[in-house]
């Protein structure tokens, strides 16, 4: 399984090896030994499992966890094809501010970690898009907030061949400075501890 480090501190691409014949196609876009030989330490216990299907143009996104308690993501697209999009909204961060993105799609099956306290957002380029995450916590609807994809301050590769289909939350959703001056977006140093506790927990017990 190859991997690269992306240009906000903490997230990684993953991409499997494909394996094809008469059949189809068998693939495993998450392998523990790949990501430990990246990343030194297990996945986070998986809490939730999520699955979202989008026709071309919708934008998802960007979207965070307050954190405390925060959530680490692993993501990639069953189906369809989407641009995946990481940004560090850590105030604090070594990468504040900046953001990469990724092309997740069926020929080489990539996928993202997300470490806690980042933004996430993805474009479907594709009519019945799916996209599969693995989150280290569960849905509490008070603690997910949203950033504007629009933010000219973000700059983000939103295509200009699409038509953008946004919910009304995400295209009410605040800039990057404006959320900052709002005191909600995470800190790098309460992200990095969460991180942390969660590498601990992906641990396997010891034996007496």
């Amino acid at each position: 399984m190859q991997s690269r480090p992306l240009a906000v501190e903490g997230a990684y691409e993953f991409q499997p090896k494909t394996y094809h014949d008469e059949r189809g196609l068998f693939v495993s876009p998450f392998q523990e030994h790949g990501f430990v030989d990246r990343m030194g330490h297990r996945l986070f216990p998986v809490a939730q499992t999520n699955h979202s299907r989008s026709r071309r143009g919708v934008i998802r996104g960007v979207h965070f966890t307050v954190t405390p308690p925060g959530i680490a993501k692993y993501v990639y697209c069953a189906r369809g094809e989407a641009l995946d999009i990481v940004v560090d909204i850590r105030v604090g961060s070594p990468t504040y501010g900046r953001w990469d993105a990724v092309l997740l799609d069926q020929r080489d099956f990539r996928a993202m970690y997300f470490p806690v306290g980042v933004g996430h957002a993805f474009v479907a380029l594709r009519d019945d898009t799916v996209m599969s995450y693995m989150l280290s916590g569960g849905y509490v609807r008070e603690n997910e907030l949203a950033l504007s994809v629009f933010d000219p301050a973000l700059g983000l590769p939103i295509p200009d061949d699409i038509e953008p289909v946004l919910s009304e939350r995400d295209r009410a959703a605040p800039t990057l400075a404006e959320a900052r001056a709002a005191g909600v977006l995470p800190t790098y140093a309460d992200s990095v501890r969460r991180e942390e506790a969660l590498h601990a927990a992906g641990q396997p017990a010891r034996r007496p």
